[in-house]
């Protein structure tokens, strides 16, 4: 018996010293990434490609993109996943979601990983009007990703037909009315066939709004995001002019007008000139058939638009490795190439200057001229609305618009209602 236990003993310290001399074999980080896109199509096409190749160049890391519906439909999914103990590791989700995800105690301060003077660098490194809404609290919440702003595109032919120069948009609200009229054209019995301008009041009425306010030097919230100013006189100017287009100017269509069908209006040219996410650039430079422009929003008071789209955003049920890896792929998709690439490939604006001096974005500005006017428009925007209760609070507003477009209520009126209510919703977080 000594000499079977000699024997297998002698083995088994044979076979420890052979795996001792093989090398070890790393244990794969495996992340889930929740990602706002309700089908396939070109955008899912681009993640996925994206998180292979940061798979092959960080190959303990995997990260498997969710594609969950509308940003609506994203943070509603996020929300009941952390309920239920099932978080994603990170998401793609709107950069006005901050206060809501602060305050369900979701996500953790990108700040806490930062390790390096480079990282640091890194952080310092987006668009300063992107970061407005990333910010709170001395904090960084949300690093910028898929980020917009609201631009005016114009059909040159129509313009020619109107007898205005198609190389000269409008440059304020006098001549945005002015340009409107001259586009607007009705049939012998009196039917509009084709309208001046269309700037949408369904899906994101706020967001278009706050182009106005933002032009007419106005803010709707607080940087605490606990106190709204939706009645202030500047704010029912702003509205004003924009229910004017319709109901006195007869320059823009009546009633709601909705967010998925106004490109389609402008590609049939039943309308001249409209406002939509820098977001659509690709999505209008692939499908208009005709010659087009891209331009600052008009100024009021000033020229002004507010920022838009999604932030990444580390979710606080994740072990310090899934965050190290994380933060590896944040990096990983918003290094200056890959950053520029985005844009040219989405229409999204690339969230960094450096982004704007790589070879490819030069080239691609140069045979594309409008890549750089939401770029250029950034040093007049604002954040965009967002507070705590965002989603009750940015409902009252939306109510209050759509009265006032609708006819329901005088704009006045209607923001003073949406500011009761808005006040109510925020009372508590005033203390």
């Amino acid at each position: 018996m000594n000499r079977i236990r000699r024997l297998v003993l002698g083995a088994s310290l044979a076979l420890a010293a052979g795996l001792a001399g093989q090398p070890a074999v790393a244990q794969q980080t495996k992340l889930t990434f929740y990602f706002p896109v309700a089908v396939g199509g070109p955008i899912t096409k681009l993640i996925d490609t994206m998180a292979a190749d940061f798979g092959k160049a960080n190959p303990t890391i995997k990260v498997e993109p969710v594609y969950t519906g509308s940003y609506q439909d994203t943070i509603a999914k996020t929300l009941t996943a952390l309920k239920s103990n099932e978080s994603p590791h990170f998401a793609i989700l709107l950069s006005t979601d901050m206060y809501t995800l602060i305050d369900e105690e979701a996500i953790v301060p990108v700040d806490e990983m930062l390790k390096t003077a480079d990282d640091r660098k890194w952080l310092d490194g987006f668009y300063k009007a992107f970061m407005e809404n990333s910010q709170t609290g001395g904090k960084t919440w949300g690093v910028p990703f898929q980020r917009s702003t609201i631009v005016l595109y114009y059909n040159k032919d129509l313009f020619r037909e109107a007898g205005l120069d198609p190389e000269t948009p409008p440059k304020n609200w006098a001549e945005q009315l002015a340009f409107a009229q001259k586009l607007t054209k009705r049939d012998a019995a009196g039917n509009t066939t084709q309208w001046g301008i269309q700037i949408p009041s369904s899906g994101f009425p706020y967001w278009l709004f706050q182009g106005l306010t933002t032009q007419n030097d106005v803010r709707l919230m607080n940087d605490a995001g606990n106190r709204t100013f939706y009645d202030d006189p500047k704010v029912v100017e702003a509205l004003q002019y924009w229910v004017d287009l319709s109901t006195k100017h007869k320059v823009h269509p009546p009633g709601i007008v909705e967010w998925g069908t106004t490109p389609r209006d402008f590609f049939e040219r039943k309308v001249a000139m409209m406002w939509t996410t820098t977001g659509n650039l690709t999505n209008v430079r692939d499908n208009a058939k005709f010659p087009f422009g891209v331009a600052m929003l008009p100024a009021g008071k000033q020229f002004g638009s507010p920022t838009g789209g999604g932030n990444f955003y580390i979710f606080k049920k994740t072990t310090a490795a899934e965050r190290d890896a994380v933060m590896k792929f944040i990096r990983f998709a918003t290094e200056p190439e890959r950053a520029a690439q985005w844009g040219i490939d989405t229409g999204y604006v690339a969230v960094r200057p450096d982004a704007f001096e790589t070879t490819r974005m030069k080239e691609y500005v140069a045979k594309f001229p409008p890549a750089a006017v939401a770029r250029d428009q950034l040093k007049f925007a604002w954040a965009e609305l967002s507070t705590h209760e965002n989603q009750r609070v940015t409902k009252a507003l939306n109510d209050g618009l759509q009265a006032a477009i609708v006819g329901t209520k005088p704009a006045k009126a209607a923001m003073e209602e949406a500011q009761r209510e808005a006040a109510r919703i925020l009372r508590p977080f005033q203390r």
